[in-house]
């Protein structure tokens, strides 16, 4: 199928991407690397009047390597693999990028564009919950951050407003004594998470002092497993102490069933990526 007609807009400044938005309201949708929005226009399941292009606005692509590290929101996934700075700081993020569909989705996929679109199986929520996100976002009222924690509220749903613009991620760096990793069981087709685990821990003398853990694929939307985490602090890192750690990980959340997987399949697929997650960024921590 073809898509329904729509007029084109590619503004080359913050401002007027803004000015548009506001102009044509819901009749408008932003568009960044397009690899969800278009298929689901050519289905028709998706007829906005107008299209927004966001690629041609410098300000929302770009690196900064910090005590944090900064991300415009349409920066390619394959612009921040190839950034040797940024991986160094934050060596979980390469990592997570090469488990992201194939080549052709990364020359043009946007972290921005993956975490506003929210899909409760993608990638990058669940990475960016564990790094302690802060989303940058740009509206009418000016310029206002949102803890990544808050940002994903429910399928495809953000905290977004229809009239605002996400323009910048900024994530913590890995330090010493710090590791993280995200382990994923991928759809053999799409590569997209059944179910995937992030983990962050600082380990300090043997003992986890800090921690966050989060998941996706398995719900409506990417989320924090805080009774893991509760579990785990001041915990030696140990195998036991994972595994014990992962048991009903699961237990505090809404688990989807579908044709791919099960309910009771992807409950029992969180504690296990769960664990091997923990496992995976035990063995990634830093040298102090």
């Amino acid at each position: 199928m073809i898509p329904s007609p729509f007029a084109f807009y590619a503004p080359a400044r913050l401002d007027e991407a803004l000015d548009l938005l506001q102009q044509y309201g819901d009749e408008a949708k932003l568009l960044a690397g397009g690899h969800s929005l278009l298929p689901t226009m050519k289905l028709r399941l998706a007829t906005p009047a107008v299209l927004i292009d966001l690629h041609k606005i410098p300000d929302l692509v770009g690196i900064t390597v910090d005590e944090r590290v900064t991300i415009g929101s349409m920066t390619t996934w394959s612009a921040l693999e190839a950034d040797a700075t940024l991986c160094a700081a934050v060596p979980v993020l390469a990592a997570t990028i090469r488990l992201i569909g194939d080549r052709q989705v990364r020359n043009r996929g946007t972290l921005g564009g993956a975490l506003a679109h929210a899909d409760p199986a993608a990638d990058a929520p669940a990475l960016v919950l564990v790094l302690n996100g802060t989303l940058t976002i740009y509206g009418p009222a000016g310029i206002r951050t949102v803890a990544a924690k808050d940002f994903f509220v429910d399928l495809l749903t953000t905290a977004l407003a229809p009239d605002e613009i996400l323009t910048a991620i900024t994530l913590d760096r890995v330090g010493p004594d710090e590791g993280a990793a995200y382990l994923k069981f991928a759809h053999p087709a799409s590569r997209y998470a059944l179910v995937g685990v992030a983990a962050f821990l600082r380990v300090e003398a043997g003992q986890i002092t800090a921690c966050r853990v989060a998941v996706t694929g398995a719900g409506v939307r990417a989320e924090r497993l805080t009774i893991v985490e509760a579990r785990l602090l001041h915990q030696p890192a140990q195998a036991e102490v994972f595994a014990a750690a992962a048991q009903g990980a699961a237990d505090t959340l809404e688990i989807l069933g579908d044709l791919h997987a099960s309910e009771a399949y992807r409950r029992a697929m969180v504690e296990v990526y769960t664990r091997r997650a923990l496992e995976a960024a035990a063995a990634n921590l830093r040298a102090s």
